[in-house]
């Protein structure tokens, strides 16, 4: 998944891409559909955010990254802990369209990773709303492409 690594602007540093996708919404952004300026419709962003930063990331780099850097072999008790989490997820998506409610968001932006999802109606309904949504932005281009290359690269090392 390509990673804004840093955003530079009158002095300011962030690193964190989350972060980066809530500064240039609030700075740029024509309406505040993607980051809700109502204080419980944010809050159920950011708790989105916060569930992918502890929760869902840490996860799928917790299966992944020992595979790719460190050459090991898929570890089934970890896949079970990202499929726990994806679970919860799905769980949140119902009866929701994107995570925070009906409107895409930058939480769906930042959740929206090419996981084998079938096993979660919720997750995959949710997924290919989020993907058409973006599209128009370059989704196809720019996220798609690198889930599609880190897919090949795993399939080769197993």
């Amino acid at each position: 998944m390509p990673v804004m690594t840093f955003y530079l602007r009158e002095r300011s540093r962030d690193g964190q891409s989350r972060a980066i996708m809530g500064y240039l919404v609030n700075a740029y952004g024509k309406d505040d559909t993607l980051y809700p300026k109502q204080p419980r419709d944010r809050a159920l962003v950011d708790q989105r955010l916060y569930f992918d930063i502890g929760t869902l990331y840490p996860r799928y780099l917790n299966l992944y990254a020992p595979m790719i850097f460190q050459g090991q072999a898929y570890d089934e008790e970890k896949a079970a802990k990202l499929n726990e989490a994806l679970g919860w997820l799905n769980t949140m998506l119902e009866g929701r369209n994107f995570v925070a409610g009906n409107n895409l968001t930058i939480a769906d932006i930042a959740i929206a990773l090419g996981f084998d999802i079938n096993a979660h109606e919720n997750v995959t309904k949710w997924f290919e709303r989020t993907k058409k949504a973006l599209e128009p932005h370059g989704y196809m281009e720019i996220d798609h492409a690198g889930g599609q290359a880190l897919a090949q690269f795993m399939k080769s090392k197993n």
